[in-house]
């Protein structure tokens, strides 16, 4: 909240609404001229809202905010906060498929209508792209006995469940560490049903085009990847880390970052909340041009 310096009568956007928490935090700082507008693809996401004349939810990708806002009259907003990843109730929830510790059909998708299970890609897609997705999307490095495994497995049968995937992959997964393991394996294979990265590039690109100069954008990144791309674009205008110069020699780009290095969790919250320990928050503000 502090990163997002809130200004009352506002217009903010929380781009990952879930469970609301942050939502409802936000909205309790404006008075009746502030808006805010929460976003998410996932129907148990309603759940969680509440009527107000001045708060909006959305149903949908965040990486259409741009054409939501036009449809309510919104042209710029005053800041953007982005939550990433999977929410706690999804991991909380054995049916939707994404924890490594509940036998449940290999789904993934954080949109429930959406056409792509974790099995549907797991089940068919060719053994050179299945190397070409582990290597995007984790940091396996024994990729040469993880595919063929999978690959093996699947020519009896298709997978079906999380378990059957939680077993196979620890076939693999290094003495120790398996349950590391698991998660990048999972964590692969959510990115690719969901499209996260690609998602998260064209969020970033149209924050620069809505959230007016001065304004805030706040983003909680959980892995590597994610942060890597926000790290980029914050810090070089570029998602690839490339670097482009004005005739003076100062970096083009459209943010600022308020702290040099994201922030972490101090070892109390960790305790009281274990999913933080991997979370890294980012916070910027919006140059004028």
């Amino acid at each position: 909240m502090e990163g997002l310096n809130i200004n009352p009568e506002g217009v903010y956007v929380d781009a990952t609404f879930g469970g609301g928490g942050h939502a409802r935090k936000l909205f309790a700082s404006l008075n009746e001229k502030g808006i805010l507008l929460g976003f998410d693809q996932d129907d148990d996401a309603l759940k969680n809202t509440w009527k107000a004349a001045n708060f909006h939810f959305v149903k949908s990708n965040f990486r259409f905010i741009q054409n939501h806002l036009g449809l309510y009259g919104i042209d710029k907003i005053d800041g953007l906060l982005a939550d990433l990843g999977v929410s706690s109730h999804q991991f909380d929830v054995p049916e939707r498929g994404f924890s490594i510790r509940e036998s449940a059909p290999l789904d993934m998708r954080m949109n429930k209508n959406g056409q792509i299970t974790a099995a549907d890609v797991l089940n068919n897609t060719e053994e050179n792209d299945l190397y070409k997705l582990f290597r995007t999307y984790s940091d396996i490095i024994n990729l040469g006995k993880l595919i063929p495994n999978l690959v093996h497995f699947r020519l009896s049968k298709p997978f079906e469940t999380t378990k059957e995937l939680a077993d196979v992959a620890k076939m693999s997964a290094p003495k120790n560490k398996e349950n590391k393991y698991l998660a990048q394996v999972f964590q692969a294979l959510r990115i690719e049903v969901n499209q996260e990265l690609e998602s998260l590039k064209d969020l970033l690109e149209q924050a620069t085009k809505v959230i007016k100069p001065g304004g805030r954008l706040v983003v909680m990144s959980y892995h590597s990847l994610e942060d890597r791309i926000v790290k980029n674009y914050l810090k070089r205008g570029s998602f690839e880390g490339n670097i482009e110069k004005d005739f003076f020699g100062n970096v083009i780009k459209p943010f600022t970052e308020i702290t040099r290095h994201p922030m972490v969790a101090g070892e109390d919250e960790i305790l009281m909340n274990s999913r933080s320990r991997s979370a890294k928050l980012r916070i910027a503000v919006r140059n004028e041009g």
